[in-house]
């Protein structure tokens, strides 16, 4: 599914290269049947305006606006699993899906990257496509309301994908939960984030039980919230993954 492709492109960090295949993509996303005409106007639109900017301009923006904070990460665990023992598991359990139908991973990203699942995505079948974009949709959404609460056209990107998925998302209650939350990419949130806690001898030890000494991100979904986290892969069985 070339279209896959395409958003997997533009969800990457920005580069000379990507900006010369400016054209190509067009031409791409204009003669996709899985999306709306909006969608595929506003996805065009998307790509003239990311392609018309200064290359070091748009590599800026794109580090502050992905890579300071965890609210924007495009780590999907990280929204999941936040820094629990479980997204390590997860984590291996997912490669290990990416080996068992032969894509090869040849990136330095962590597997849950979304660009590098869309790009796994891209090989697969309409009806595999849907459904593990299915999976992740509560995560798109969320990421969506969270750019458009800031204002910035990535959204496009992830509403595509929501497209493609053909899920009906309640996106009424997920941006009122965005609104609400704070932003956490302030020098005093990322400082905050980071410092130095306090070391205490008393404290129990990590792994006495599941939510003991683990990290998770304010802006994290609560994994312990079945409903939020429709996510199966981990749960597959390798045979069953590669017959579909």
């Amino acid at each position: 599914m070339l279209i896959l492709k395409v958003v997997s492109r533009l969800l990457d960090y920005p580069t000379e290269a990507l900006f010369g295949a400016a054209d190509e993509m067009i031409a791409i996303v204009e003669q996709s049947g899985e999306l709306s005409v909006e969608s595929r106007a506003a996805l065009v639109d998307f790509i003239r305006q990311l392609s018309a900017r200064d290359l070091y301009d748009a590599q800026e923006s794109y580090d502050l606006l992905f890579d300071r904070g965890r609210a924007l990460s495009l780590l999907l665990f990280e929204h999941v699993h936040g820094e629990s023992r479980d997204r390590g598991q997860a984590m291996v359990d997912l490669m290990n899906v990416y080996k068992t139908n032969g894509f090869e991973v040849d990136s330095s990203q962590l597997p849950d990257y979304i660009p590098l699942y869309l790009e796994y995505l891209s090989e697969q079948s309409p009806e595999y496509v849907q459904e593990w974009l299915g999976d992740i949709c509560h995560i798109l959404t969320m990421l969506s309301e969270r750019l458009i609460d800031r204002e910035c056209y990535y959204s496009v990107l992830l509403d595509s994908l929501i497209e493609v998925s053909g899920v009906e998302v309640d996106r009424v209650e997920i941006a009122e939960n965005v609104s609400k939350e704070e932003r956490d990419d302030t020098v005093e949130a990322i400082d905050k984030e980071w410092e130095d806690k306090e070391i205490r001898f008393d404290d129990p030890m990590v792994g006495q039980c599941p939510s003991a000494g683990v990290h998770q991100s304010k802006n994290s979904l609560d994994p312990n919230t079945v409903n939020q986290v429709p996510i199966k892969w981990h749960d597959a069985d390798a045979a069953q993954v590669a017959g579909l």
